[in-house]
């Protein structure tokens, strides 16, 4: 038990100091300025002989790639952190703009160095390969290479790329200042409060079912009235991505996602198709809560609502020691990073108006350390959602040491690392139940996410496949968006709730961020990837830590069907892996319904 007591409140001065006026963040960002344009020259003045001599001026630009990126990263990750703590900082969004337009900048000119990659012929580019050090990089930069075949001219790329920042980027952060501006009404207590959307998404786990419903009509009322503007941004956003498909030949729009994600498309579907097969189960789950609660069927504000009359509250402290001491119960390093996490005010946390929803966790790589951003309000799930952020942090610190382009890894892992953290914790807290009404609770909180991770998940994935394919043919009104998400929730809960919420592609975040398309996928595919992972590490006891951090070191440097065969010795684009992960969730409910009977 910690003697400290944790601040739920991060530190972002010892990074930069100053927040959004900070004087050294504006001369961090002048000085990647002029790198990125230093950079930008030595590349075009770089005319490759296709022979091994070009081994030493590679290794002098991949350099600069690493102090570059590792720049741009930093400063990507502080406006980010203004952004979510204070919705209203004007200058943050400023800032955040100009973060994007360097970011273009440099993506432009790692265009121009991809495509002078594939002037190597084969046998030259294996030649340069076998030189030290470029190769322990002989993945990532084959990978580029690639992909840089796979594209336009670097003159054409250069220009979406540079057309990118008021066009395509832009429709992103027009979304976050729509959203910030959104409040939510809600009574408390007979007086009006407006709440931010990331506040009101929390009362939607509410004991009182007419809190919930209330909330519910209100929240979907606040976006009903955006959902124009919010319809033209998402729109606008999706056209400028399908039109650079087109251009580059790209007729599916699940290509670009999965080279992200370094994963085959039979993989996706082997997983998608694995847990069609296995609704019943969930939906049996769904029937028996909803009886709990005295309901013929759920309602789509009831899928979060706690069982029994009293909400289990848990202090911030609490809630940092628990992970803290069941982190320690699978290994040394785990703990000691959580612990570091807490005691540096790495984590904000702090149930106030005026930050953004959701949570996430970024990296400051200059810096060495990690943020985390939430708002903690004393539910089991929160402490669950810690424990995840938690895990994405602890990824970066296990890649401690690793050539910082080995270190990009695709969000699908990323979720891995953070689902397995998630997993500990909740897994701890249905064990350590003092009685069986709380176990249940907090059961039902654990399947809760297996829900929204296999059902939640699936119809994001419905909704975004079917929506390009009709954008393709023009924009998509905001009724007919709101017509593919009812059609996809329906599909994706095998028709098992009374009502659902078609503005739901309005108040989510990840259909419209610009930096990785399709955000959905890969949270199901890391849940499921980690509960093989867990399932080792249970089997194997606490000596499995190092086994885990090899396997995370790994995450950035092989596809992941290699990832799968090398540490869990299993073919992923097979049912086998996919339906043992399923049925470790289905435990849960079987569990579940055996206590409710």
């Amino acid at each position: 038990m910690t003697t400290n007591t944790y601040s739920d409140v991060w530190n972002l001065d010892s990074v930069f100091n100053g927040g959004s006026q900070s004087p050294e963040f504006h001369d961090h960002l002048a000085h990647t300025e002029k790198l990125i344009a230093q950079f930008q020259s030595k590349v075009t003045a770089w005319k490759p002989h296709n022979t091994t001599e070009d081994a030493l001026s590679l290794q002098q630009l991949l350099n600069d790639f690493v102090t570059i990126g590792k720049k741009i990263r930093q400063a990507g990750a502080f406006t980010g952190c203004l952004l979510a703590q204070n919705t209203a900082d004007k200058q943050a969004y400023s800032l955040d703009a100009k973060v994007t337009s360097l970011s273009a900048s440099f993506q432009t000119a790692l265009g121009s160095f991809d495509s002078l990659l594939t002037v190597f012929n084969d046998a030259v580019w294996q030649e340069l390969l076998a030189i030290e050090p470029l190769n322990e990089l002989s993945f990532v930069l084959t990978e580029r290479r690639e992909r840089a075949k796979d594209k336009l001219s670097k003159e054409e790329e250069a220009l979406i790329s540079t057309l990118g920042v008021d066009g395509y980027h832009s429709w992103g952060q027009l979304y976050d200042l729509i959203v910030s501006k959104i409040k939510v009404p809600v009574i408390e207590q007979g007086e009006e409060k407006l709440l931010s959307v990331g506040q009101a998404h929390n009362k939607f786990s509410n004991p009182d079912r007419n809190i919930r419903k209330t909330v519910f009509e209100s929240w979907e009322k606040a976006w009903g009235e955006q959902e124009d503007l919010l319809a033209k941004t998402l729109n606008h956003l999706a056209g400028f991505r399908l039109n650079v498909y087109k251009k580059r030949g790209w007729e599916d729009v699940l290509k670009e996602p999965l080279n992200i994600s370094r994963m085959e498309k039979k993989t996706l579907e082997t997983m998608w198709t694995v847990i069609s097969e296995n609704k019943q189960k969930l939906v049996s789950y769904l029937e028996r809560k909803a009886k709990l609660l005295g309901l013929e069927k759920l309602s789509w504000y009831d899928l979060d609502a706690p069982l029994g009359k009293t909400e289990t509250k848990i202090s911030y402290q609490q809630g940092a020691e628990f992970i803290e001491q069941n982190f320690a119960l699978f290994g040394e390093k785990l703990a000691a990073f959580a612990k570091n996490a807490f005691e540096n005010r790495w984590i904000e946390a702090e149930d106030r108006p005026g930050k953004a929803p959701g949570g996430f966790c970024t990296y400051f790589p200059e810096s060495g350390q990690s943020r985390i951003f939430m708002t903690y309000s004393g539910t089991p799930s929160n402490v669950s959602t810690l424990a995840h952020e938690l895990g994405h942090g602890f990824h970066s610190f296990a890649m401690k040491g690793v050539h910082f382009l080995n270190r990009n890894y695709a969000m699908n892992v990323a979720e891995t690392a953070s689902t397995f953290a998630e997993m500990i914790v909740s897994d701890a807290s249905v064990k350590n139940a003092k009685n069986e009404e709380e176990k249940l609770i907090l059961l039902d909180d654990k399947i809760q996410r297996t829900v929204a991770l296999l059902m939640n998940i699936h119809a994001r994935f419905l909704f975004e496949t079917r929506f390009y394919e009709e954008r393709k043919q023009g924009p998509v009104e905001a009724e007919r968006l709101n017509e593919i998400m009812l059609q996809a929730q329906k599909e994706a809960y095998a028709d098992s709730l009374v009502d659902y919420h078609p503005l739901f592609w309005a108040s989510k975040l990840h259909f419209f961020i610009t930096d990785v398309p399709f955000y959905n996928f890969p949270y199901t595919f890391g849940y499921l990837f980690s509960l093989g992972i867990y399932a080792q590490a249970i089997a194997e006891g606490k000596g499995y830590e190092e086994k885990y951090i090899a396997l995370l070191r790994d995450t950035a440097s092989m596809t992941v069907e290699d990832l799968a065969m090398k540490h869990l010795q299993v073919d992923l684009t097979q049912k086998d892996f996919w339906e043992k992960a399923v049925r470790i969730c289905l435990d849960d409910i079987d569990e579940f319904l055996e206590l409710t009977k």
